[in-house]
C-alpha cells in the first residue's frame, strides 16, 4: 500500500488506521456502527419532531433539547458516515481538504452541543433556584440568544483548532492512528515540533471541557442544596430531570477530559473514549430524555399515535362511504 503521497511538498491526503485490518472485525463493526448511527438518528429525529410539534417548544428546556438534538444528529455525521464507509474498503483514506473539514466540523458542533448542555444546566438551576421569576428570566429573547452564544461559543473553539491543524507540516507517513481526523492524531504525522500546538490543544480543548464540566457539577450541587426545601413530590420530579443531564454530562464530558486534558500524546485508548461522545452519549441522549421523562413521552404520544389514529380514522370513514 502507497502511504507517502505527497502534492507540492506536503501531503495530500491521510490514511486513517481505524481499528482493525480484520476484515471479520471489520463487517461486525460496520453492521454495529450503523445500527448505532440509525439510532442516533431516529431518537433525535422522533424528539426534535415530537417537540416542535407540540407545545414543549416554547418551553425553554425542550427549546434547549431540541437544539441538542439537532447538535447529536449533526456531530454525530461528521464522522460516522465516513467511518462506516472505511470499514468496507481496505484502503481508508481521507483527503486533506476533507480532513481538515472533519477537523473543524468535530469541534464546532462538540462545542456548540457543550455550551446548549450548560445553557441547559442554567435553565434548570434558575427552574428550581428562583422559580418565581424563572419565565421572566429565561424569556424566548434571552433563549435565543444563549443558543446564538453556544454557536459563537462552538466557532470560537472550532476555528483554533482548525488554524492548528492547517498549520501542521507534513512530510513523511500519513498514517493516523484514529478512526477520524483530529488535531492530536495529526502531530504525531507532523514533520515539526509539535510541543507548543500540543500545549495549545490542551489548553483549548481540555480547559474548555473541564472548566464547562466544573461549571455544570457546580450548578446541580446548588440545585441538590435547594431541593431541601422543596415538597417530596418538588424534589422527586426535579431529581428526575436533572438526573438525565447529570447523566449525559457524565457520559459526554469523562471520556472527552481524559483525551484532550493530559500531555500532548495519543494511546490507543483514545479511540475508545472517543466512541463514547461521538456514538454512545448522542445514542443515549433520547433514551435518557425520554424514558425519564413523562411530559416528553406524553408529547410523543400525542404528536405520534394521534396522527396514526387520525389517519386510520379517516381511511376508514372513506371506506364507509365508499
Amino acid at each position: 500500500m502507497e502511504t507517502n503521497i505527497v502534492h507540492q511538498g506536503n501531503i495530500s491526503e491521510f490514511i486513517l488506521l481505524g481499528f482493525s485490518y480484520d476484515s471479520n472485525i471489520q463487517l461486525s463493526f460496520c453492521v454495529l456502527f450503523l445500527f448505532c448511527y440509525l439510532s442516533i438518528l431516529v431518537g433525535n429525529f422522533l424528539i426534535l419532531l415530537s417537540i416542535r410539534c407540540s407545545s414543549l417548544f416554547h418551553q425553554p428546556m425542550y427549546y434547549f433539547l431540541s437544539h441538542l438534538s439537532s447538535m447529536d444528529i449533526c456531530y454525530t455525521s461528521s464522522v460516522t458516515p465516513k467511518l462506516i464507509g472505511d470499514l468496507l474498503v481496505e484502503k481508508k483514506s481521507i483527503s486533506y481538504g476533507n480532513c481538515m473539514l472533519q477537523v473543524f466540523t468535530m469541534h464546532f458542533f462538540g462545542g456548540i452541543e457543550i455550551f446548549i448542555l450548560t445553557a441547559m444546566a442554567f435553565d434548570r438551576y434558575v427552574a428550581i433556584c428562583k422559580p418565581l421569576h424563572y419565565m421572566i428570566i429565561m424569556n424566548r429573547t434571552r433563549c435565543h440568544l444563549l443558543v446564538l452564544a453556544a454557536w459563537a461559543g462552538g466557532a470560537a473553539h472550532a476555528f483554533p483548532q482548525l488554524f492548528m491543524a492547517i498549520s501542521l507540516p507534513f512530510c513523511g507517513s500519513n498514517e493516523v492512528d484514529h478512526y477520524f481526523c483530529d488535531v492530536l492524531p495529526l502531530l504525531k504525522v507532523a514533520c515539526t515540533d509539535t510541543y507548543i500546538i500540543g500545549v495549545l490543544v490542551v489548553a483549548n480543548s481540555g480547559l474548555v471541557a473541564l472548566v464547562t464540566f466544573v461549571v455544570l457539577v457546580g450548578s446541580y450541587v446548588i440545585i441538590l442544596f435547594t431541593l431541601r426545601n422543596h415538597s417530596a413530590e418538588g424534589r422527586r420530579k426535579a431529581l428526575s430531570t436533572c438526573g438525565s443531564h447529570v447523566t449525559v454530562v457524565l457520559l459526554f464530558f469523562a471520556p472527552a477530559i481524559f483525551v484532550y486534558l493530559r500531555p500532548p500524546t495519543t494511546f490507543p485508548e483514545d479511540k475508545i473514549f472517543a466512541l463514547f461522545y461521538t456514538f454512545i452519549a448522542p445514542m443515549f441522549n433520547p433514551l435518557i430524555y425520554t424514558l425519564r421523562n413523562t411530559e416528553m413521552k406524553n408529547a410523543m404520544r400525542n404528536v405520534w399515535c394521534q396522527d396514526y389514529f387520525q389517519k386510520k380514522h379517516v381511511i376508514n370513514f372513506k371506506i364507509s362511504n365508499s
